[in-house]
This record gives structure tokens, sequence and C-alpha cells, in this order.
């Protein structure tokens, strides 16, 4: 099968993470014998670039600049490369991607899936007032989209209720939430590069995740504070970059725990498994609202395949993933997450029988050769 895969940000760039998943897919299409195409948009991009290909997919790049004109000559471009393609695949709902890969499905009679993973709505608004203009453009693509494509898949069962709720046939729509790579995330890998360049001895609690909006590390920070007023000798890693990463360091610092919580910056995922092979208990805390609702948080699957004990905040997929694999607790109270951490930390032998089972479900289930099977499924509806 010839697949054109289309995702609007930038799949090489540390600035925008969560292009992971395509990636991730394509490669485990590329291993049953499929041939990929991925167009893409960089950050920065002032000159025409060829496209080039990396373990035989092929990445095309192109311009998100704003006009009518490159605009035009970009559909242009995906509709021609339609051509080629078997089915078009596209995530994320917005325009500069979405249009497109739609055009290209209708000039070319191909079948269009589109990739739901996150309500791109929901993170819009989620910390600022935003141009109203652009939120209700941005809302009728998400709303609509579903509607134009040939199949679906959603990261969640709220995505997917909410797909039902606009007309669609379930049986078009798959399941396909965040997996984790089980070659690079495993329970073998050794934790003393990361303890030898700090320089620690005791427990490791670590919150993996971008520092930017719809994320809670803040919870972490709080919870770390009732820990260590009762308990010495625990080292509390943040594991990511963003733009709040200032923010949280400040709110680390007014709470006294500078020597408590290490704060990695941004780091590349291949070396994200040092850190959580030197984690003794690995910590996913959100909010209850619209947006943890719809999400399958990449950081449990990376969790689970790394075959750690987990404290997670019970909303979402959160509980689906874990399936018994971890502690689950209220969310936004800092203080549950803190005694959720102290139970595990009292527990060796629950951390081992959470440990185990954590690495089973992410090879039973969390890992991206199951989501891309789920993908390959529902194209052939």
């Amino acid at each position: 099968m010839k697949i054109l895969m289309i995702h609007p940000h930038d799949l090489f760039s540390r600035k925008e993470p969560w292009t992971i998943r395509i990636k991730k897919i394509a490669q485990e299409f590329k291993k049953k014998g499929h041939e990929i195409k991925i167009i893409y948009f960089p950050l920065e991009y002032h000159t025409h670039r060829d496209g080039f290909s990396i373990d035989g997919i092929e990445y095309i790049p192109l311009s998100r600049k704003l006009g009518m004109a490159n605009y035009y000559k970009n559909i242009r471009y995906v509709c021609a490369q339609g051509k080629w393609a078997d089915i078009i695949h596209f995530q994320k709902c917005f325009f500069y991607a979405a249009l497109p890969a739609l055009l290209a499905g209708f000039v070319n009679n191909k079948p269009v899936h589109y990739d739901w993973d996150d309500w791109e709505i929901k993170i819009f608004y989620y910390e600022a007032k935003q141009p109203r203009l652009v939120g209700g453009f941005l809302w009728a693509l998400e709303r609509y989209i579903p509607n134009l494509c040939d199949t679906v898949s959603v990261s969640s069962l709220r995505l997917k209720q909410e797909c039902i709720s606009y007309g669609l046939d379930p049986n078009k729509i798959a399941m396909a939430p965040v997996g984790a790579d089980l070659n690079l995330f495993h329970p073998d890998i050794s934790p003393i590069r990361i303890r030898e360049k700090y320089n620690l001895q005791g427990p490791i609690i670590s919150y993996l995740g971008q520092l930017h909006g719809g994320q809670y590390a803040e919870q972490f920070i709080r919870a770390a504070k009732i820990i260590t007023n009762q308990l010495k000798g625990i080292t509390f890693f943040i594991i990511g970059g963003g733009y709040r990463l200032d923010e949280l360091k400040t709110l680390a610092r007014d709470m006294d725990l500078d020597k408590q919580i290490i704060f990695t910056g941004a780091i590349s995922h291949q070396e994200t498994p040092l850190y959580l092979a030197a984690t003794d208990i690995a910590v996913a805390c959100f909010e209850n609202n619209q947006i943890t609702q719809c999400k399958s948080p990449l950081k449990i699957a990376e969790y689970l395949a790394s075959g750690k004990p987990i404290v997670a905040s019970d909303v979402g997929e959160v509980k689906r993933m874990l399936g018994g694999a971890g502690i689950l607790t209220l969310p936004g109270d800092s203080e549950a997450l803190a005694q959720g951490i102290k139970k595990l930390l009292d527990d060796e032998p629950l951390r081992k029988r959470l440990a185990i089972k954590a690495r089973q479900r992410a090879e039973d289930l969390y890992n991206w050769q199951t989501t891309a099977d789920n993908l390959l499924r529902i194209y052939a509806v």
C-alpha cells in the first residue's frame, strides 16, 4: 500500500516534539512493507527544500508561510502527491495541512483518513483569551473534518464519543492511542549513567513532559514539597523543556526545593529512556478537564514500556492505559498525588509487581506496532 501522510508541524524540531506519533506510525508501516511519504511543515523554511529519505521513508517539507500564493502552491503539490497514494492520512485539523489533504482525496478519488489525537480547540483556549475569529475557524474545522473523511482514528474513548455524536458510523472509527517504542524503552537499561551524572544515591521520582500549556508539572512540585517535609534523601526529576520552564523553576525555588528538584531542560527522545531507567517512581499528574479527558498521554506509554511503577491522576484514558499497573489519584490534588507516591516509596514489593505489570501492558497494548495495526485495519473498511 502507498500511504501519503501529512502533519502540520516540524518533524525534526525539539520545539514540536508531539510529532513523534506520526513518525513512529510511519516506521511501523514501513516495517510491514508499505511505501510511505510524509509531508510536513518545518518551523523554518526560507527557501525551497527538496524531499529526502530516512530509512526508506520519504520526507517532504512544505512552507507554512501565510498567504494565498503559498497556500495554492501547497494545495497543488499535495494534490499531485495524492495521485501516487492509495490512501491519504493526515493528523490534526490545522487548515494549511488538513484542507490540502481533503482536496487531494477529493480530486484524486482516494480515501482520506483523519487521525484525531487531541481536542485542539480546547487547547487553543486553555491558557489565555484568543482571537474569536481564529477560534471560530479552528472550531469549525475540528467539528466538521471528521464528517468529510472516509475513516477516523481517535486517541481516546472521549473523542470516539464525540465523533459518534457528529453522526459518524462507529465501524469507521478506530481506537489508536499512543504507544511506546519497545526497543527504545525497556526495563533493562542501566540507571548508572544518569545517577552518576547527578551524583545521586537515594530514590528518584520523575515527571516527564513538555512544560507548556496543558501540562501540570506544578502539581508535581507541590507534591514534592509535601513529601520532602516528611522524608529526606529523595530527588525529583522534571524531564523536559518548554516555555513554562523558568516559571516552574521559580515556583520550585520559592518552595525551597532547589536541591531536591532537578530540571533537565529539553532532551532528545533518545535520551529519555536513560532518565526513566534511573527513575524509581514515574508520575503523570493532570487536572480533570476536556483536554485531559481526550488524551492518551505519551508519557504513560513510555513509563509502561520502561517497566516503572506509576502514580497518575485518574482522568480520561489514564485508568484504561494503566490497567492496574499503577496507583490512581484524584486529578488536580497535590496532596493525593503525594500520598500515592509515598505509598509506593514505602512498599518495595508493590513497586516490583507494578513494574512487571507495566511492561506487560506496553507489550500487549501500548506500543506503536499495535497502533499501526489498528490503523491498517480501519483503512480497509
